[in-house]
């Protein structure tokens, strides 16, 4: 008889996410930001030492751990150069049709002969209160819920604001280093992981798409969040 092969979430940390907040099985919470990032070679020697001042002080003013993750990948242009195709097609002038065309050929062969990376950056932001979610043992059943989301003995309200004020603290010391970022939401936390833990299949099987999110997009959202 075939050994059972165990299922991958069983080995993940995630509990789950909810609130734009990933609840480790542990009893941890996090939350994520995403920011761009800034040409520090391009900075001038003042510039260069002004911004590794201002940078200390960011970090020695958190009283608290943070985790700076550079996720690099393959940049995926499928999207694009579909685009590119459906404008070609649609095109009614001759010249730029042909342009079009040999533009999306240039494009198709650099990424077929260069492998193009994207670097995304993500700050973790943690909270943890030692709490143990339930197994799903005999005592998890019987003192957890048999569905939905776990409970924190009601306390889930107040480490969310905890964790949110620690989120805006870190989120307003990057952005005084010129670093636009903002904070994911559950969707785009799902496809984080999603896209982290299956590549190819995300690949194939988009559900949102994070790395679309460059710095331009990021800036937009961050001052669509402060109009509100």
């Amino acid at each position: 008889m075939a050994k059972k092969s165990n299922s991958t979430q069983k080995f993940l940390p995630i509990k789950e996410v909810r609130d734009g907040i990933v609840v480790l099985k542990t009893g941890g919470f996090r939350t994520v930001l995403m920011a761009n990032a800034i040409n520090f070679n391009l900075k001038s020697r003042d510039e260069q030492e002004a911004l590794l001042g201002q940078y200390q002080e960011f970090l020695n003013g958190l009283g608290f751990p943070i985790q700076i993750v550079v996720q690099s990948r393959t940049l995926d242009l499928d999207k694009y150069l579909a685009q590119l195709d459906t404008l070609a097609r649609e095109q009614t002038n001759e010249l730029l049709r042909t342009q079009t065309a040999e533009y999306t050929g240039f494009v198709r062969e650099l990424i077929g002969v260069a492998n193009i990376m994207s670097k995304t950056f993500y700050i973790v932001i943690p909270y943890d209160t030692g709490f143990e979610a339930p197994s799903g043992g005999f005592l998890g059943k019987l003192f957890g819920k048999k569905s939905g989301p776990i409970t924190t003995g009601g306390r889930f309200a107040e480490i969310k604001t905890k964790l949110l004020e620690r989120t805006s603290l870190v989120s307003s010391g990057l952005a005084g280093l010129g670093l636009h970022n903002v904070q994911l939401n559950t969707q785009e936390l799902i496809e984080l992981f999603y896209s982290t833990y299956n590549p190819d299949t995300a690949r194939r099987q988009k559900l949102f798409s994070v790395s679309n999110v460059d710095a331009s997009v990021i800036q937009n959202i961050k001052e669509a969040q402060q109009g509100q």
